[in-house]
């Protein structure tokens, strides 16, 4: 229910101003995939519906933080590992984070395959962060 929501509310917001392609001029589709996680769903039965959700999309996974990614970017990892599927798993980290990383940075930084900061102490405390300025 919610992703219909959205994916009209990206219509709506979108059809005026006429975008059917990004700044560098190459067209764009939404692909709307299965939900990886159902509120109360259960961790033991999250990996198996992560695994269903990145089968059936686009091998890229963007998260910024909260620890229900984590099982996610797991599943992904395995799928690379069992060489079903070659996921891309990118973490920008929460501004919120200026001294230390978050639980899910912790353990993540060591898995992805691109690591955001959104603060220049937190590049210098870890060598693979990309810093960038401010993200989200």
């Amino acid at each position: 229910m919610t992703s219909s929501f959205f994916l009209l509310q990206l219509y709506y917001d979108e059809r005026p101003r006429g975008v059917t392609a990004c700044s560098c001029g190459a067209s764009f589709t939404i692909q709307q995939i299965p939900r990886s996680g159902e509120v109360r769903q259960l961790w033991s039965s999250s990996v198996s519906s992560s695994f269903s959700a990145l089968m059936s999309s686009v091998p890229l996974v963007l998260c910024n933080g909260p620890g229900t990614c984590v099982p996610l970017c797991a599943t992904g990892l395995l799928l690379g590992i069992l060489g079903l599927k070659r996921v891309l798993i990118i973490y920008v980290e929460s501004i919120c984070c200026v001294e230390t990383l978050s639980l899910s940075g912790k353990i993540l930084y060591y898995f992805s395959d691109y690591f955001f900061v959104q603060w220049a102490s937190l590049r210098d405390k870890y060598p693979k962060a990309v810093y960038s300025g401010r993200l989200v």
